[in-house]
């Protein structure tokens, strides 16, 4: 893209009805449009996001009643409560839109008089179903038990004086439409659920209303207010000034429109898919460019609803994982258009598997070793080894690069996510495979030392880049701790890293969170205080053999005793006594095997913190290779207590 002028981009959020406050739901959506503005910009295109408020309508009034609160009070309130959200989740988005702004009024009125101009409004008498909870009418055959098939709850009868639609004039454009641009509407099976839709036939549709006023009043005639939808879409427009007279704004909208995504939950297709184009033809504008809708968040086993009160309160989950951990969950957990489960279970896990253990090990274990082998500075590449690790990854890096750009850029964020997490694993298997800490040792190995940190360390710069537009501040904490600066897509390849910089502060990227689902269900609930998490795990050792004599000090000082974690523990087969421990040192991961399985068992040890002898000669224990042996204390013919230093982070020095 270089020299090229940047592509307008805009997305929108679904525009988030006020009869409640927002819950995970519509935090799922604001995180995923932020994602994709994020990425946009990354590829240097000009960016317009946006999201906003619902604020009209009956069921808007009744909340009000209900709450004991004056409308306009209670839509503040509300609406506050979404602008908070925003800034929570650190959401990037460039305008806030309230449909109870003058602004908004202004453009709901002109779409409403170019769709009189072409004569598509007329006055009648309506009398059907009404669902106030999705604001559609409902007709008669598909009803479901005398309820609204979409979300199940009460319809009611009413006969009104109504403005209409010609709604049913639109089908052969609509269904034109679709044939013409099948990337409309994804996934695909939504489309193919619209156009069957369509085809079996359109109704006119009441746009208006006579039996409330909270609402926009219709131009010449205000004692009709606007449908709410029709009022509520047109918001898209709003916020690039359309209606607003102003040519700059004129300008604007011809940039961006019809250049848009709107990102929507499944359950609002219809209004958006078919009610929307069909108004914006009639007012003489294109259809916007692509809707993608998403699925449904499960808890249970049932849809997340404000009505029924099965809802999460991301409140609850940012207080105890940390923003960028919840972004990173609701994204790479719900393929496009699927529904997929909430739990504390599923964020815990995620957490500490994925986070913590694989991309906070791999940051830290790179940062370390930096720090301790090269005096923090970034060091030369070098030659490469004939060995093919290093050329390897690189491949993987730029394979990495052009496979996650790319999902991003189909909304697939959690495709995108399993790319670069497997980047992240492979970086930590070259080091394994390397293994710098015995590079270390040989000064006449000191050039593949060297290539193999820097190697490290640049892939590492690269998945900060690729893992931006969701965890926009774990990205800032890595290119801190790299020495970097703002990341951009374009280019980005393996090999950008420039040597001889020096490394930033380091810190604990994602401490990992031990504990059970009920632990964390107390934080989240703040039935219980909150205790930082330690870092991720260090290696872990075997027994010490028993004292002998006396040591110099000299000699003591060999034995190099470092903090571990235990990050997996495992049963030896044939053995009663034997345990294979996968432990960090904050500098490598190893297999230490441990006569500890009469005292402990494996689940106990994940998480733990232990002490190691790190510097121990390797060797074979029922034909397991244990580099490294565990701490641990035991009185004549008693069990081994492990030794341990809580609070003290992988890899520091015992001395």
């Amino acid at each position: 893209m270089t020299g090229l002028a940047p592509r307008p981009f805009y997305v929108t959020t679904p525009i988030y009805y006020i009869n409640a406050e927002p819950h995970i739901g519509h935090a799922y959506t604001t995180m995923l449009a932020d994602a994709v503005a994020r990425s946009r910009r990354l590829l240097g295109d000009e960016v317009f996001f946006l999201t906003g408020t619902d604020e009209h309508g009956q069921k808007v009034e009744r909340a009000a009643q209900a709450a004991g609160e004056g409308t306009r009070q209670f839509a503040d309130r509300v609406a506050a409560s979404f602008r908070r959200m925003c800034g929570d989740l650190r959401i990037s988005n460039d305008d806030f839109i309230r449909t109870t702004e003058p602004r908004h009024f202004r453009a709901v009125e002109e779409i409403w008089r170019r769709v009189e101009a072409a004569g598509d409004l007329y006055k009648g008498d309506y009398e059907g179903w009404y669902c106030t909870t999705c604001e559609v009418f409902v007709p008669e055959t598909q009803r479901v038990n005398g309820r609204c098939p979409t979300c199940g709850g009460k319809v009611e009868r009413l006969k009104e004086e109504s403005y209409y639609f010609r709604l049913s004039k639109y089908r052969q454009p609509l269904l034109d439409f679709y044939a013409a641009h099948p990337g409309f509407l994804q996934p695909r099976i939504r489309l193919n659920e619209v156009r069957t839709f369509v085809e079996a036939g359109l109704q006119d549709l009441s746009v208006s209303r006579t039996s409330f006023r909270w609402g926009i009043p219709v131009p010449g005639d205000p004692a009709h207010v606007m449908y709410v939808w029709f009022d509520a879409l047109t918001n898209y427009l709003t916020a690039l000034g359309f209606g607003s007279g102003d040519p700059a704004a004129d300008a604007r909208v011809g940039r961006f429109w019809p250049a848009v995504t709107h990102l929507v939950g499944k359950e609002i297709i219809r209004q958006h898919a078919v009610y929307w184009p069909a108004f914006l033809m009639s007012a003489g504008l294109p259809p916007p460019a692509r809707i993608v809708a998403h699925g449904w968040w499960l808890m249970g086993g049932a849809k997340m609803s404000k009505s029924v009160g099965n809802v999460a309160r991301y409140q609850d989950y940012v207080r105890v994982f940390g923003v960028d951990a919840l972004r990173y969950f609701v994204m790479r957990e719900m393929p496009l258009g699927q529904d997929a489960s909430f739990s504390e279970d599923g964020v815990l896990a995620r957490y500490n598997a994925d986070l913590a253990n694989d991309l906070g090990n791999l940051v830290s274990r790179t940062m370390t070793m930096i720090g301790r082998y090269c005096n923090g500075v970034i060091p030369p590449g070098g030659r490469e080894a004939d060995d093919g690790l290093d050329a390897a990854l690189a491949a993987d890096v730029d394979r990495t690069v052009a496979a996650a750009v790319g999902a991003f850029e189909r909304l697939e964020t959690g495709v995108a996510l399993q790319e670069i997490w497997a980047l992240v694993r492979s970086v930590n298997q070259y080091i394994v495979r390397r293994e710098p800490w015995g590079l270390a040792k040989d000064p006449d190995r000191r050039h593949l030392l060297e290539c193999t940190l820097y190697q490290a360390a640049d892939a590492v710069r690269v998945v900060a880049a690729l893992v931006d537009p969701v965890m926009p501040e774990a990205s800032a904490r890595i290119r801190g701790m790299l020495g970097v600066g703002a990341p951009t897509w374009v280019g980005l390849a393996a090999g950008g890293l420039e040597a001889g910089g020096r490394l930033g502060p380091v810190e604990p990227l994602f401490p990992r969170i031990e504990g059970t689902v009920e632990d964390v269900r107390a934080m989240a609930t703040d039935e219980a205080p909150q205790t930082p998490a330690a870092p991720p795990a260090p290696p872990a050792g075997t027994e010490a053999p028993p004292a002998t004599g006396t040591l110099s000090i000299d000699e003591f000082m060999k034995v190099e005793l470092r903090v571990a974690k235990v990050l997996g523990a495992e049963r030896v087969p044939r053995s009663k006594k034997l345990l294979k421990l996968l432990v960090d040192t904050g500098a490598d991961q190893r297999t230490i095997v441990a006569g500890i399985a009469e005292a402990y068992e494996p689940e106990q040890l994940v998480g733990r913190t232990i002490v190691v002898v790190a510097n121990l000669k390797p060797a074979k224990l029922m034909g397991i290779e244990s580099s490294g042996m565990v701490l641990a204390a035991s009185e004549e013919g008693g069990l081994p207590a492990l030794i341990g230093v809580e609070g003290t982070a992988p890899g520091a020095r015992v001395r």
